[in-house]
């Protein structure tokens, strides 16, 4: 379709391309879009900073880390969930405070109950020839009250529906009720996967450079950083990759397969490795669909229905 035919909007049809022009200008509905390669993070790159990692760790899902931001957000994490803990049981001796003050204004007011109902009791005899004449007057005043009370209950109309709140008044609008707090976990959780994060668990990583003569600027400034510790194959985010826990080193999933689960045992130290210590590399994608990374941002927005 040429570009007059896109912008053309005296067609009888509403066209998928004029359906999305609308949806980006109005601010309405879900957007997505199809992240490229220059949008992704590195295999040797930190979760937290997206920078290449000094001293990397894992963490048992596999996800990379740079040793002083992950612990840094473990300490931050701890810290405001003692803070969230503190104001939970502020919140707590509150509601306690104020069902004790209740329990003991009800039971102030069965003793006021009870007290009007005891001065009530009559001690004196009553006497036969007047308590009938009471009761006529008593029966007469409530009739008479009544009445007055039927006749005025007409221009009494008016003034009950003036007297609603008036919420666009700042001194009638309601009160908002306090939130009620939940009570907050103790456990830290992973950034990423959302599993408990503990600091003894994190995974010291070692990885094995292309060329050891260089210094850390120039290794950055490279495509090409790093290669498996055993075949020296070339490492990046197309490469599927795991950490070894006895040693730390990053092999390729191809040199697991292959090598390393015939005997189990770690090419590095000589330890044994059970299926456990084998820890896939949790990589960014590429600029491909068959990568297996989801590359589409969704960024979800009001929708309007009919």
């Amino acid at each position: 379709m040429t570009r007059h035919g896109k912008n053309c909007t005296a067609g009888a049809v509403y066209t998928y391309h004029e359906k999305k022009k609308d949806t980006a200008a109005s601010g309405y509905g879900t957007q997505s879009v199809r992240l490229g390669k220059d949008a992704i993070k590195d295999f040797d790159c930190c979760c937290l900073s997206l920078q290449p990692c000094r001293d990397p760790v894992v963490t048992v899902d596999g996800y990379l880390y740079e040793k002083e931001a992950i612990l840094e957000y473990i300490l931050h994490q701890k810290v405001e969930i003692a803070r969230k803990m503190k104001a939970y049981e502020k919140q707590k001796r509150a509601q306690k405070s104020d069902s004790q003050l209740e329990s003991s204004s009800g039971e102030r007011e069965k003793v006021e109950k009870f007290k009007k109902r005891e001065n009530s009791i009559v001690s004196k005899p009553i006497n036969p020839f007047t308590a009938a004449t009471a009761r006529d007057s008593e029966a007469k005043a409530s009739s008479s009250s009544s009445s007055s009370s039927g006749a005025g209950a007409c221009p009494a109309g008016p003034s009950s529906s003036s007297a609603l709140p008036s919420f666009w008044i700042p001194s009638l609008t309601p009160e908002a009720k306090p939130t009620i707090l939940k009570k907050p976990g103790k456990t830290v959780l992973c950034p990423m996967s959302g599993r408990p994060l503990k600091m003894n668990e994190l995974i010291a990583v070692r990885f094995t450079p292309l060329d050891p003569g260089l210094d850390r600027v120039a290794l950055l400034t490279r495509q090409d950083r790093y290669v498996c510790a055993v075949t020296r194959d070339t490492l990046g985010n197309s490469v599927p990759c795991a950490v070894l826990r006895p040693s730390g080193a990053v092999v390729t999933m191809e040199c697991v397969e292959r090598l390393i689960q015939k005997d189990m045992t770690d090419p590095v130290t000589g330890d044994k490795l059970t299926e456990r210590d084998i820890i896939t590399l949790q990589r960014g994608g590429t600029g491909f669909s068959g990568s297996g990374v989801d590359l589409r941002a969704k960024e979800a927005r009001p929708v309007m229905q009919v």
